[in-house]
C-alpha cells in the first residue's frame, strides 16, 4: 500500500508538493451507508479532493465499555469509501463536536456522576476520553497517509475558544491523540475573532477559522495566528440549521456565499460546511439555549450544497463553478441508482395507549424523589414519573424542580397541562386545560394517580449549560407549597417498541402508539407527512426516524430506501399530545417549511 506524506509549513504539502484543500463535510453517521459513496461521488464530482468529518462519541460509546463501529458507525469502512475515490480526508475527533448534535457528542452517562466537569483538565472526564480514544484510535491510526490511509489531518478539540481558555486542557487533550497514534498534522477551528483564537489555539496545531462571510476580514484575523503557515476556512458555513417552530427553512445567501468561496479557494483553502448535512435520526439532534430553549428539528439539511435526501442543487451548480477556476473537475459516473416514491397514504390498523403499554416496555423503580434520566441509566427518549395524591385536597399548584425539557402532566389519567423549558411551573386558573372555568383548584377523588411525562428533547451542544443537562425531573416536584415524595419512574427510551401487545386497550386524546402497515414492491426514497398529528416520534421496521411536531417548519420525515424493506414493512408513531388524524401520507417529495 502507498504511504504519503503531509505536512503544514507556509502552505499544506503532500509527498512534498504544494497542495489545496477544498473540501466538503458529510458525517457518516448522518446518512445510511448505502448512501455513503453516492455522496462521496457527488462530492468528487463538484470538484472536491477532500472530505471531512466529525465523530460523535455518544454513538460509538453509547454506554460506559461498549463500543460500536459497525453498520452506520463504520467509519473505516466511509473512509475506505472515500479513498477508493480518490479523496483524502479530513477527521475531527474530538470528544465535542458541536455539529447539532445531541449533547455536542458527549454521551449523556458522563452525567450520571456528581460534579462532572466537561471540556477541561477534569480527572474523571479526562480518564472517560483516554478509554475511549484507546479504542477509537485503534480504527482511526491506521487510516492516516503515513501509513497507506487517506487521513490527512485531525482536529484537536472544536472550537474551544467559544467555550474555555484552559490551554493545559487543549496541551493534554493533543497529547492523548499523539499516544493514541496520531501522526498527521493537527489543526484548531474557532470562530474567527481575537477573543476565540487566543483562547482556542495550541502551539504544535495549526488554526483554521469557522465563518460564512467576509473572507478577506476573517483570514486577516486568522493571519496574526497562524505564524506565516496556511489559511483554512475548516467550517464555510453555506447555510443554516431548523429549530422547531422558528417559523421557516432557514436558507444562505447564495450570491454572497459564491464570492466567498470564490475569495477563500484565491487567499487559501477550505471546508464546505455542510456539504450534504444528512438526518439526526432517533434522538440525536441537539439544542441551542441562549434566552430560550430551542431543540432542533430532525432535518439536518443545512441548505446544504446537497439536500437531506442527496439532491444536487444550484449551489451545487454554482460552486462547481468558482471550484473549476482552481482545480480540475472530474468526469464522475455515480453508481447508485436512488428513486423516489409516494407510496400513498396509511390507515393505522392497530392502536394502543402508552399507559397499557408501560408495564410491557419499562420497569417501574420505586423512588422517594424524582431522579434524572441518566441516574436512573437511561440516555435519550422519553420518562414517566407516577405517583397517587393521597394526601392532597386538590390541585392549585404545581412545579417541577431542576426539569428538562418538556412535560406532559396527566391527573387520574386525564390531561392537565404541557410544560415547556425552565417554566415547568403550573397554577390553576381559568381557561387552563382540566382546571375550573371559574379558576378554582383541580379536584380530584383520593389515591387519584399524578403522572409526569418527560421528554428529553435533545441536550444543549453548545455553551455554559451543558453541564447541567441531566433530563426528565433531578430535582423536586412541588404541589400546592409542599413537596411531594414516593415516586414510581418508568424509563422509556422506546429501544423494545417490539413488546407493545396492541389488545391492550387505549384512551383518546391520551400518548399512545399507532401502528401502520406499508406494502413495498419496489424501494425508494419516500417522506412521511405528518399533517395532523402533534407531538412523537415515528419508527419504521423498529429504526427510530426522528422527531415530528406540528409546530414545524418540518413536515416530512425522511425515509432512504435501505431502510425499507421489499414486502411488508411496519411503521410505529409515537404520539405525546392526544392529536391524531388516523392516517399518514407517504410522498416522493420533502416538506421542511
Amino acid at each position: 500500500m502507498m504511504t504519503h506524506t503531509f505536512e503544514i509549513k507556509d502552505n499544506f504539502y503532500l509527498d512534498g508538493k504544494p497542495f489545496q484543500i477544498i473540501s466538503g463535510g458529510i458525517h457518516y453517521f448522518r446518512v445510511v451507508p448505502e448512501y455513503w459513496k453516492d455522496r462521496l461521488e457527488k462530492l468528487k464530482a463538484m470538484g472536491c479532493n477532500t472530505v471531512e468529518t466529525y465523530i460523535p462519541w455518544n454513538m460509538h460509546e453509547p454506554n460506559k465499555g461498549e463500543f460500536h463501529f459497525d453498520g452506520m458507525l463504520d467509519i473505516a469502512k466511509f473512509v475506505k469509501t472515500a479513498q477508493e475515490l480518490g479523496l483524502w480526508v479530513i477527521i475531527r475527533p474530538s470528544p465535542y463536536i458541536c455539529a447539532e448534535w445531541e449533547f455536542g457528542g458527549l454521551p449523556a452517562w458522563l452525567l450520571a456522576e456528581d460534579g462532572m466537569k466537561l471540556r477541561g483538565c477534569y480527572k474523571p472526564f479526562l480518564d472517560h476520553i483516554r478509554s475511549y480514544y484507546k479504542e477509537l484510535f485503534k480504527v482511526l491510526a491506521p487510516l492516516q497517509v503515513n501509513y497507506g490511509g487517506p487521513v490527512i489531518m485531525m482536529q484537536v478539540e472544536n472550537e474551544y475558544g467559544y467555550y474555555g481558555d484552559d490551554t493545559e486542557y487543549l496541551e493534554t487533550m493533543k497529547q492523548i491523540m499523539i499516544d493514541f497514534g496520531t501522526v498527521v498534522p493537527l489543526v484548531t477551528s474557532d470562530g474567527p475573532m481575537h477573543e476565540s483564537l487566543s483562547c482556542g489555539h495550541l502551539e504544535g496545531a495549526l488554526p483554521t477559522g469557522n465563518f460564512g462571510s467576509r473572507t478577506e476580514e476573517r483570514f486577516e484575523i486568522l493571519k496574526q495566528y497562524t505564524n506565516g503557515g496556511p489559511l483554512m476556512c475548516t467550517e464555510f458555513w453555506v447555510g443554516w440549521f431548523d429549530h422547531w417552530g422558528n417559523g421557516g427553512h432557514m436558507r444562505g445567501n447564495l450570491e454572497e456565499s459564491t464570492k466567498d468561496l470564490d475569495k477563500m479557494l484565491e487567499l487559501g483553502h477550505v471546508n464546505i460546511y455542510m456539504f450534504e448535512g444528512g438526518t439526526n435520526f432517533g434522538f440525536m439532534n441537539g439544542s441551542n439555549y441562549y434566552d430560550e430553549l430551542t431543540p432542533d428539528v430532525t432535518s439536518y439539511d443545512y441548505d446544504g450544497v446537497l439536500t437531506e435526501s442527496g439532491d444536487i442543487t444550484e449551489k451545487y451548480r454554482r460552486y462547481q463553478e468558482v471550484i473549476r477556476k482552481y482545480a480540475p473537475i472530474p468526469e464522475v459516473t455515480y453508481s447508485t441508482k436512488i428513486e423516489k416514491k409516494a407510496y400513498g397514504t396509511l390507515q393505522y390498523d392497530a392502536r394502543v395507549g402508552l399507559f397499557e403499554s408501560l408495564d410491557d416496555l419499562s420497569a417501574p423503580v420505586k423512588c422517594k424523589f424524582p431522579t434524572s434520566m441518566e441516574r436512573l441509566g437511561q440516555n435519550y427518549g422519553y420518562i414517566l414519573y407516577h405517583t397517587k395524591l393521597e394526601k392532597e385536597q386538590n390541585l392549585e399548584k404545581i412545579r417541577l424542580y431542576e426539569a428538562n425539557d418538556r412535560a406532559n402532566l396527566f391527573v387520574d389519567q386525564k390531561p392537565l397541562v404541557t410544560l415547556y423549558d425552565r417554566q415547568l411551573l403550573f397554577e390553576a386558573k381559568a381557561g387552563e386545560d382540566f382546571a375550573k372555568e371559574d379558576g378554582k383548584p383541580v379536584t380530584f377523588k383520593k389515591g387519584a394517580p399524578l403522572d409526569i411525562l418527560v421528554e428529553n428533547m435533545g441536550r444543549v451542544n453548545f455553551g455554559p449549560r451543558m453541564e447541567h443537562q441531566r433530563k426528565g425531573i433531578d430535582g423536586h416536584v412541588q404541589i400546592n407549597g409542599h413537596t411531594h415524595l414516593n415516586w414510581e419512574e418508568y424509563c422509556l427510551p422506546l429501544d423494545n417498541i417490539e413488546k407493545l401487545d396492541y389488545t391492550k386497550g387505549y384512551t383518546e386524546g391520551l400518548p399512545a402508539f399507532y401502528h401502520f402497515t406499508l406494502d413495498v414492491d419496489q424501494k425508494g426514497d419516500t417522506f412521511l407527512d405528518f399533517e395532523g398529528w402533534g407531538k412523537g416520534c415515528i419508527f419504521l421496521n423498529g429504526f427510530n426516524l426522528g422527531r415530528f411536531w406540528e409546530i414545524g417548519p418540518q413536515k416530512r420525515l425522511y425515509i432512504p430506501a435501505p431502510l425499507l424493506k421489499e414486502g411488508r414493512n411496519e411503521i410505529v408513531v409515537f404520539e405525546t399530545d392526544g392529536k391524531q388524524p388516523g392516517t399518514i401520507t407517504l410522498k416522493d417529495e420533502p416538506d421542511i417549511g
